[in-house]
């Protein structure tokens, strides 16, 4: 068994998926957001797509950061993680403008004060201010802040986020083909919309960087962090201080892993304003990571053959734990986060609207008939396949 699933994660979500296998999918089931009717408006030309996420565990980080160095203000960047991890998801199916917000805190009150929720709240406006610079608008509508001591050991940080666009606008991954291209978008360095060097971390495969990279002594001084029902050897198994330096980066280990999560929101609104319509579909490698695109094709083989080079804290987190590499692109981006998937000719002009914002980007691979769905990855640390 994957150390992920032994620390009661799951890179696929096998049996999620099949508890929902029978329920409503929506009028584009292998569309990246559920799309439905406009059951806000009632007009046939729109629909509404909706987004449920959070910041999932990067929320005990930012507990063991604050605790350790007392630095507060690293709770801000949760905020953003939470709204990100929604924000991009509805943007791969084409939702760039006037986004629909909402956000649910569940704490353990003798634990995450006042002063922490003020963080969080602070670094959601200041996201959704910055954003607005780019004429992406986010609007706030209100949430729900409880106190959950019994169930929840420190924080949750989760939101849900809507938009209602027209039909016409999606970008819907039935329409991947064979011959397409796939663009690349880098999750890491830092775009111009960035006030520091982002590691990629993104916000999934943290329970693995946490418990990976950090030292035992963590376990010994927070047990809140952590599930006791977890194996002791899987239980902070590394040898690093959140304080340490991040080789090759001006962050140290703790800034590294609470990099926020990068939206490429700014980036696709151009995109899509200079090449309308042909932007044939769009896979947030988030869950699941370099695997996520299985869920959305049909027939398909989607080869990864030059993905963008391995950032620094994804090659800690290797050499750290002794992850497998086919683990590792399964469970993290490992640099390249956003696909794009397109006809050849328009492939320079996506890479250089990311440049133009301070992304790497670059043709990553292709896509080709198979008789199955399947992923053929292949780096310099082997060739992958997953089906």
């Amino acid at each position: 068994m994957e150390k992920y699933e032994q620390r009661g994660v799951s890179a696929g979500k096998e049996e999620v998926h099949a508890a929902v296998k029978d329920l409503y999918h929506g009028l584009y089931p292998k569309a990246f957001c559920k799309v439905y009717p406009d059951y806000m408006g009632g007009d046939e030309i729109f629909c509404n797509v909706m987004s449920s996420d959070g910041s999932g565990t990067k929320s005990i980080l930012a507990y063991l950061y604050w605790k350790e160095t007392g630095d507060i203000s690293v709770w801000r960047g949760i905020a953003q993680d939470a709204m990100v991890m929604n924000l991009d998801d509805l943007l791969c199916i084409g939702a760039t403008d006037n986004f629909l917000y909402t956000s649910i805190i569940n704490r353990n009150k003798h634990l995450i004060t006042g002063e922490v929720i003020a963080e969080i709240i602070k670094g959601g406006k200041e996201f959704m201010d910055r954003m607005k610079d780019f004429g992406v608008n986010i609007h706030l509508m209100g949430g729900e802040t409880a106190d959950l001591g019994d169930c929840v050991r420190t924080t949750t940080v989760d939101a849900t986020m809507t938009v209602r666009m027209k039909k016409e606008n999606l970008v819907l991954t039935q329409n991947i083909k064979p011959g397409n291209v796939i663009i690349g978008l880098a999750s890491y360095g830092k775009a111009t919309y960035e006030d520091d060097y982002n590691s990629g971390i993104s916000s999934n495969g943290l329970t693995s960087a946490r418990h990976d990279l950090l030292a035992k002594l963590y376990a010994e001084k927070y047990p809140e962090t952590f599930d006791a029902s977890i194996n002791a050897s899987l239980v902070y198994a590394g040898t690093k201080k959140l304080t340490d330096a991040l080789e090759g980066t001006s962050l140290n280990i703790g800034k590294a892993v609470l990099s926020p999560t990068r939206t490429f929101t700014p980036v696709i609104k151009k995109v899509l304003e200079e090449i309308p319509g042909q932007v044939k579909g769009m896979v947030n490698c988030t869950g699941g990571a370099h695997t996520k695109v299985l869920h959305y094709i049909d027939q398909l083989r989607i080869v990864k053959n030059n993905l963008l080079p391995v950032p620094p804290l994804f090659k800690l987190i290797q050499q750290e734990s002794k992850t497998d590499w086919k683990e590792m692109y399964k469970v993290l981006n490992c640099g390249t986060r956003l696909e794009i998937y397109v006809d050849e000719k328009y492939s320079s002009l996506i890479i250089d609207v990311a440049k133009s914002f301070g992304i790497a980007a670059q043709v990553i691979g292709h896509v080709e008939a198979s008789d199955k769905n399947e992923v053929l990855l292949t780096s310099e640390h082997g060739e992958f396949r997953y089906s």
